[in-house]
């Protein structure tokens, strides 16, 4: 007989509370959710308004076996779950599959996995919550019904295998909209003038910029000269006192922020991490959108700031939350143990722990205060003025601990200490200089970022963020990479010693660190979803939808009545789609060929987007050439479209044998006695020459040596190599893991044999589309 039978989702968390509950406690996990919808046939009865068909899966029919065995024999059940609406949906499908007697189970939540949280959830138990569970019952059943019914459309009308989901999709279009602002931006230029102007007598400078900017080089120039033999004077001197207060802890969305800004973790990363140090006992829980903090833990930064850094720098504040809707964690992320500075675990649970640590701290600290001083300085000869702008940090309170950091990509130049001048005082010019500079579009997403803006819409939770970030880069919909930039020519005029100069320099525009950039077929989709789906793709409207969740959670709405709601017309517009509209392919004509005077066009096709040269209807048949990377069917020109037919081409000759370049599924390739060699990211394609495609496949002949630990004459084409994942036979095109206790470069053919012929043979299951 087991007294109390405690059941969590995760092994990791089943461990910590193991260590707080005495020996009359059984802790088990459930390794998540335990049933889901079926897949066959929907997995939903809309007849049945809309009755959800759930099944164990297979995975997991081991796992309840041994949790309903438990369930028999314990006294009490204690269901503890996370306490959002995921867990509280886990919760209750364990009632349902377990069949669990409701007089002896317990429903139990905690947002930290401490003694004192474990043991009041003890004291307190309390049961289900229909409402909360409906809510994710009901998230669950519309994004099957929206993904199930949209999917098969799109291969029928775009492309085989696509697939869409209600919050994903508007995520592309929030991705694509911010692409093509930028495809369209028309950078403007416009001159921006700083002056060093020298304070006599005290070798001191001050640094200052104009109040206007010129938009030509010759109303810079105009200015200049105006500036010769000039006399600058102080016009005002003004300081004001200025206050930086600290930012609220975090939430789930802007834990990912800010860990992407200043950890540079992925959004997906952040939470897997945050997961762990949860599931330790060393953070509340990691899903939540509320700011405030519990007395305990206000009194407990208290007490660590007071001790660490003393009374005038504690300034207690109590936090709200400012989302409507905010789901059921009632607490912010935070240290279990704000007492606790420092932990043991992995680096990257270091890190994201001290960040939450100091921002948590910080947030109880006073303000920082700042003395912000403007001095204005006027030209004799001239109606501009310079500004010089600086502060100095009076009392850095929060500062001490911690500063926010934010995604603006420009240079703070505030913080600058100004030398004390007078009213009237006269400064020496010692030099003006006036650089050319380029207004620039707004800036492309980073994951962060794009949480950030979803958050502002009212689009998705904190449990659904991460999910759809990763959901639209694993459909190939976006991706997240680093893109050079292009070299730029800037003007540069100079006043100096009364003499006006020019000359030219250059920077790189539009480099992109790790930016979501959206791939022509997501590009596709997202247009075709556009055109027939208004309200699927409607930031408002996926918004509203949130807000329903929100009202089903607290009882206020039936759930089935808000599915059948958006149901039936999407349903239908679904059918007159499938009907009406014409299978898209986003495909771009660009002009003709000179040469030929055949039609050229780009479009996506079987293995992605690719140029077309001629048509069907030609009596040659049309030329087929791929895009290369960071081309796309929106944005390439006729000349580089044509390029590509250029491809393949032969180079010369080396040991007899011609070599060929390419462009193939993989990319810019090399060809050489059938040997296939992939060109660098240097190397263009067009312009390879001879000696540089002998030096490649010298590289590649030496590093296939390198790999080779042993090959056999008597058995040409098996070979023992070095691979990635460790030594491993290749024979007929298959690979064969070399057992552990094996000696790689000691094997014989027999044994090599041997190894081929007891590797189990894998299995290939047909899918059904």
């Amino acid at each position: 007989m087991i007294e109390n039978l405690v059941i969590v989702e995760s092994p990791a968390k089943a461990k910590t509370i193991e260590r707080f509950l005495g020996k009359d406690f059984v802790v088990k996990s459930s390794f998540g959710h335990i049933r889901d919808l079926a897949k066959k046939n929907l997995g939903i009865d809309i007849d049945k308004n809309f009755k959800p068909n759930y099944v164990v899966s297979a995975d997991k029919k081991k796992v309840v076996k041994e949790l309903k065995d438990l369930a028999g024999k314990a006294g009490k059940v204690w269901i503890a779950s996370d306490e959002d609406r995921e867990g509280e949906a886990i919760a209750w499908h364990l009632k349902e599959v377990l069949n669990l007697d409701p007089e002896k189970t317990k429903r139990i939540v905690f947002h930290e996995i401490t003694k004192e949280a474990i043991e009041h959830a003890i004291a307190n138990p309390r049961k289900i919550d229909e409402n909360l569970v409906n809510a994710q019952q009901a998230r669950r059943v519309l994004d099957r019904l929206v993904g199930f019914e949209l999917s098969p459309l799109l291969w029928k009308k775009v492309k085989p295998s696509l697939s869409a989901g209600r919050v994903q999709s508007v995520a592309v279009k929030l991705i694509v909209e911010r692409e093509r602002e930028i495809n369209s931006f028309k950078p403007a230029t416009y001159f921006r003038v700083t002056a060093r102007l020298a304070v006599p007598g005290k070798n001191r400078e001050i640094k200052a910029d104009l109040n206007k900017r010129f938009s030509s080089p010759e109303e810079t120039m105009a200015f200049l000269e105006k500036c010769k033999n000039a006399d600058f004077k102080v016009a005002s001197v003004e300081k004001k006192p200025g206050k930086k207060s600290p930012a609220p802890p975090f939430t789930t969305s802007t834990l990912q922020q800010e860990a992407s800004r200043k950890l540079g973790f992925s959004v997906s990363q952040t939470m897997s991490v945050a997961q762990r140090l949860y599931e330790s006992g060393l953070i509340t829980y990691m899903r939540t959108d509320s700011v405030s903090l519990s007395n305990l833990a206000l009194n407990t930064a208290a007490s660590e700031i007071k001790s660490a850094f003393g009374e005038e720098y504690l300034k207690i504040r109590k936090y709200s939350s400012k989302i409507k809707g905010a789901q059921e964690a009632h607490e912010a992320i935070r240290p279990a143990y704000i007492n606790n500075r420092n932990i043991n675990g992995s680096n990257q649970e270091k890190r994201l722990y001290d960040l939450i640590w100091k921002r948590t701290v910080a947030s109880q600290m006073s303000d920082a205060r700042l003395e912000k001083t403007s001095i204005k300085i006027d030209i004799s000869s001239a109606e501009e003025y310079f500004v010089a702008s600086g502060e100095v940090v009076i009392f850095d309170g929060f500062l001490k601990v911690y500063i926010e950091s934010t995604d603006d990509e420009k240079e703070d130049q505030s913080s600058v200490l100004l030398p004390p001048v007078k009213e009237n005082e006269k400064l020496n010019c010692q030099h003006i200089e006036a650089v050319q500079k380029y207004t620039s579009p707004a800036p492309r997403y980073t994951e962060a970022s794009l949480v950030k803006k979803l958050e502002d819409l009212g689009i998705g939770r904190p449990s659904t963020y991460a999910p759809t970030i990763s959901t639209i880069q694993n459909r190939n919909y976006v991706v997240k990479e680093s893109r050079p930039g292009k070299k730029r020519e800037y003007l540069v005029l100079e006043l100096s010693d009364n003499k006006i100069s020019k000359h030219t320099n250059a920077d790189t525009a539009g480099y992109e660190k790790q930016k979501l950039f959206p791939t022509d077929i997501g590009m596709v989709v997202n247009d075709f979803l556009e055109q027939y789906f208004v309200d699927i793709m409607n930031y408002n409207f996926t918004a509203d939808v949130e807000k329903k969740f929100d009202s089903i959670a607290i009882g206020k709405e039936d759930w089935t009545e808000m599915i059948g709601d958006f149901y039936y017309p999407f349903h239908k517009q679904v059918d007159e789609t499938l009907q009406t509209s014409e299978k898209s392919k986003g495909e771009r004509v660009l002009g003709d060929d000179p040469e030929t005077g055949k039609p050229v066009s780009v479009k996506i096709g079987r293995f992605g987007p690719m140029a077309q040269l001629g048509t069907s209807d030609d009596d040659e048949k049309p030329r087929f050439a791929s895009l290369l990377k960071g081309q796309s069917v929106e944005t390439i020109s006729l000349k580089e479209a044509l390029a590509l037919f250029k491809l393949p081409r032969a180079i010369g000759k080396f040991e007899n044998e011609e070599v060929t370049v390419g462009i193939g599924r993989y990319g810019p390739y090399l060809r050489h006695k059938n040997k296939f060699i992939s060109l660098q990211k240097e190397d263009d394609p067009y312009t390879i020459g001879l000696d540089r495609a002998i030096s490649l496949i010298g590289a590649k002949r030496e590093q296939e040596r390198n790999r080779l630990i042993r090959e056999f004459d008597e058995k040409p084409g098996l070979k023992i190599l070095k691979g990635r994942y460790g030594p491993y036979i290749s024979y007929e095109k298959k690979n064969y893991k070399i057992p552990k206790n094996k000696k790689p470069e000691e094997l014989n053919l027999g044994e090599c044999l041997d190894i081929i012929e007891n590797t189990p043979k894998k299995t290939t299951r047909k899918r059904k589309r």
